[in-house]
């Protein structure tokens, strides 16, 4: 069986879709998590506190354990290492999995994001993926 550019394209354009419609999930879902903090909680004035809150907290609150590592350039760059996602502990380590991988991490992304909105930062995060069950999440935090 085989297929015209035309359909491969189309599979292409779908997969894309979806991971924007995972994270657009997670974005909200972030949103309401913010929302629910207490008052306090949402003061952060520096970037790395907020980071660290996520890191801990709000980790701690959607996967019941914290990120393993934060680092930062302090230009507005940090990297989040989970050496454990418990997204992908069932999934097997082959490198078939790897492909699978960014469907569980868009919407991780939209939830970082949302959260660190309702915080009071604008932000990208993308995440990478080179062996399972570990995973790296950068986030940067954009400047007006």
């Amino acid at each position: 069986m085989t297929r015209d550019k035309g359909s491969v394209r189309g599979l292409v354009l779908g997969k894309k879709k979806s991971l924007s419609v995972l994270e657009g999930l997670g974005f909200r879902v972030g949103q309401a998590l913010g929302e629910r903090l207490p008052r306090e909680t949402l003061a952060f004035r520096e970037e790395l506190d907020a980071l660290k809150f996520l890191c801990k907290d709000l980790w701690a609150a959607m996967f019941q354990k914290h990120m393993d590592g934060l680092r930062t350039n302090h230009q507005g760059t940090y990297v989040l290492q989970d050496n454990s996602f418990p997204l992908f502990i069932t999934m097997g380590s082959g490198s078939q999995y790897l492909e699978e991988a960014p469907k569980f991490l868009a919407f991780t992304c939209g939830l970082l994001c949302g959260a660190l909105h309702t915080l009071g930062f604008q932000s990208l995060v993308t995440a990478s993926v080179a062996a399972l069950p570990a995973c790296k999440f950068q986030v940067v935090i954009q400047k007006y």
